[in-house]
């Protein structure tokens, strides 16, 4: 029956009717149409309420609640004239996932009848439990109030799907006692905490006008697709989004074929409608293309205002699974769904500035006599070497643990990578003598017809987890499920520290009367001789390297979530977000309790499904073709033909083998005396997992004997090559 699922679903696959094709529209038709922009607002809100708002979302200036019911009032006439019904607060608890709860445009009238309403109180405060999302332990079932509260700062838009269109408002989501239980909360916090310290920062450098500073994130999306007939009869996708079992093709990606290649026209399609409803939400997508592994790809937006961008990656991750579902596709976000080829990352690309100064992570063409940038990026450095291991906690998953470190990942040792042309500035700066930059020189083809043009200062290193790519910072370490709030969350609140550090320096050099580039070099030659070790140019995948980081320079190498997450207790951590009013200690050890908990069920939920696919899936396709086996090689025997047994020998040795090893997991899987949470995930980490590994290598064998009609899971070759 299960090969007959499989065959099923690989007809229907071949023999699909052409494709649906439609003429793309223009992105000018398209974009934005489904969001209540400042242009939208400034159509139907007095101008007043206008400029108020306006000067809430580019300025940062304070929210007048007091204007919230005429803002209310047109939100609800744009919605309903997009179709709506339904209002939604949309949060972002600490999941990773989206949350919103719909309430109607409906209001009952002392006659029975009904109207539409949406008012002032609606739109700025919700109230969804504050128990039943993870909370930590701030909040309990009998002690549950929580509360929504309007992000203006975040567009609303409508949310149109197969059943309905619904009003959208990003939201805050925090407890009755104040603590914050989501993931925007802190990022707002941090973003004015950053902001506040490099405005000091530039006033100490002689700026006298400074805007406020944000910071902006551009986030790189992989994912794979797999056809839902395939993924539908794999209970392991289904449920923890990776395959458990699996073993490898004859062909992977050992021909880096894929990579770039021509995207297959089924999923070109699926690219365009994603894309098309992308635009209408104003999520500006740039690029498309196949990435290294088969069945993998990707797709990147151009940069917006951090929270903003957050935000959008979140949509992006809802359209990107709902829309493969209308093409019969499943979108996997999994960092590591097959194991033996590239998993998935979501490279985050992060920078600072404001509309005085500019981008503050841009060197220019003279970056020696940029004393700004070198100080901001001076500030980086300190900060990854001080924080690292804060870094490696920010991207710490049960899920990410299975790509950091593998081929087209950063290792877990925090380092920076700033290319040939910065890196020597900075050692010049640590020998105390800042001279002038290397230049890049051109790029010559030796063919006329081809043109000529200027390289790059830098090269790129795709083994940093923080690399300095031109005028940005790209964190590659975090994970292709994980919300981009919590990396930015740190990145932030580590640049706010080490500018203020950096902010106590510069005054103090100034005061003693040195110049402006005096006190600038003094102070970074300082930086470099305390948190230098962060920086590394070379190969992190070698084991010089992990020697060398570990040994020689002290930086931490966190291999596992259960070895990265207790860093939210380091009492360093602990002073850095408290000082800067991003969490409190409380907040911090709530996420601590949530993630640890995450990575504790993420483990046994798959120990479960190993369990149980082995006992009802492999075991009985293996048993039922040794059966097979030895009843043929039994009745030829009788009539004086001899088969070979070697094959039956194997297939037995390795069923044998996997139910031995599933016993041992089955006799761990119970255990509950732990001392305390971090010897729990260490127990998960180094116990649990390796034994799924164990009866894992065993059932990859047999799929390798076990006759095709009989093996009753998709394959890697039917999954990643059928499109």
């Amino acid at each position: 029956m299960s090969h007959e699922l499989r065959t099923q679903a690989i007809a229907q696959i071949t023999e699909r009717l052409p494709l649906d094709k439609k003429a793309p529209k223009r992105i000018e038709e398209l974009w934005a149409t489904d969001v209540f922009t400042l242009n939208k607002m400034q159509a139907c809100l007095p101008k007043g309420v206008y400029k108020s708002l306006r000067n809430t979302i580019q300025s940062g200036g304070k929210l007048d609640v007091g204007v919230a019911d005429v803002v209310a009032t047109a939100m609800k006439d744009w919605a309903i004239s997009k179709g709506a019904l339904y209002y939604a607060h949309v949060f972002y608890p600490m999941t990773n996932a989206t949350a919103e709860k719909h309430d109607g445009f409906i209001a009952v009238q002392g006659d029975g009848t009904v109207i539409t309403e949406f008012t002032g109180k609606l739109l700025v405060q919700g109230e969804p439990d504050g128990s039943s999302f993870p909370n930590g332990g701030i909040r309990s079932t009998n002690a549950a109030r929580g509360y929504t509260a309007w992000d203006v700062t975040s567009p609303a838009y409508v949310m149109e799907t197969d059943n309905g269109v619904t009003l959208c408002i990003p939201t805050v989501f925090v407890s009755w006692t104040g603590e914050a239980l989501d993931k925007k909360i802190p990022l707002l916090r941090s973003n004015a905490a950053m902001s506040k310290a490099a405005q000091r920062v530039l006033k100490i450098m002689g700026n006298s006008e400074v805007a406020p500073i944000n910071s902006s994130c551009g986030a790189e999306q992989e994912y794979f697709l797999v056809d839902a007939h395939f993924a539908h009869n794999r209970p392991d996708l289904m449920l923890a989004g990776r395959t458990l079992f699996g073993k490898a093709p004859a062909k992977g990606q050992q021909f880096d074929d894929h990579y770039f290649g021509v995207i297959p026209e089924r999923v070109q399609v699926f690219m365009q409608d994603v894309e098309e409803k992308l635009y209408r939400l104003g999520i500006p997508a740039k690029t498309r293309h196949n990435e290294v592994a088969p069945g993998q790809f990707e797709i990147a937006p151009i940069y917006e205002a951090a929270n903003v961008a957050s935000d959008h990656q979140q949509l992006i991750m809802t359209i990107l699974r709902l829309t493969a579902k209308q093409h019969g596709f499943i979108c996997l976000l999994h960092e590591k769904p097959f194991a033996g080829i590239n998993g998935s990352g979501k490279h985050v690309n992060w920078s600072v500035g404001n509309s005085t100064q500019g981008n503050l992570l841009d060197p220019g063409d003279n970056p020696e006599s940029n004393l700004q940038f070198l100080t901001f990026c001076g500030a980086v450095i300190r900060g990854v070497h001080t924080y690292g291991p804060l870094l490696r906690a920010v991207v710490a998953s049960a899920s990410n643990d299975h790509r950091l470190g593998a081929n087209e990942a950063p290792p877990a040792i925090m380092s920076v990578y700033l290319g040939t042309q910065i890196e020597g500035l900075f050692q010049q700066i640590a020998s105390g003598n800042l001279g002038a930059a290397d230049k890049a020189g051109t790029m010559e083809f030796g063919v006329e017809t081809l043109p000529t043009f200027m390289k790059d200062p830098g090269d790129r290193n795709r083994t940093s987890p923080f690399a300095f790519t031109g005028n940005r910072f790209e964190f590659r370490a975090v994970g292709s499920s994980m919300s981009v709030s919590g990396p930015l969350v740190a990145m932030n609140t580590i640049l706010a520290d080490s500018l203020n550090w950096i902010g106590d320096q510069l005054e103090s050099e100034l005061g003693k009367g040195s110049d402006q580039r005096t006190a600038v070099v003094n102070v970074l030659k300082t930086v470099m001789e305390k948190h230098g070790a962060a920086v590394f140019g070379g190969d992190g995948y070698s084991e010089e390297w992990h020697k060398m980081a570990v040994e020689q320079r002290g930086l931490a190498n966190l291999r596992t979530s259960a070895d990265a997450l207790p860093a939210f207790k380091m009492q360093n951590v602990k002073d850095l977000f408290a000082n800067a009013g991003v969490l409190s200690n409380a907040e911090l050890e709530s996420r601590f309790d949530v993630y640890a908990e995450q990575y504790i069920n993420t483990i046994a939920v798959e120990a479960r499904l190993v369990v149980q696919m082995v006992k009802t899936s492999i075991y009985p396709a293996a048993v039922q073709y040794l059966s097979d086996l030895s009843h043929t090689i039994g009745s030829l025997k009788d009539i004086g033909v001899e088969l070979d047994n070697s094959v039956a020998q194997s297939v037995a040795g390795n069923v044998t083998s996997m139910m031995a090893s599933l016993g041992k997991l089955m006799d761990v899987m119970d255990k509950h005396d732990f001392a305390d949470t971090e010897a729990h995930m260490q127990f998960c980490a180094n116990t649990i997992r390796p034994l799924m590994d164990e009866v894992r290598t065993f059932a990859d064998a047999l799929e390798g004997e076990v006759a095709n009609n009989l093996w009753p899971l998709p394959t890697y070759q039917e999954m990643l090559f059928l499109k």
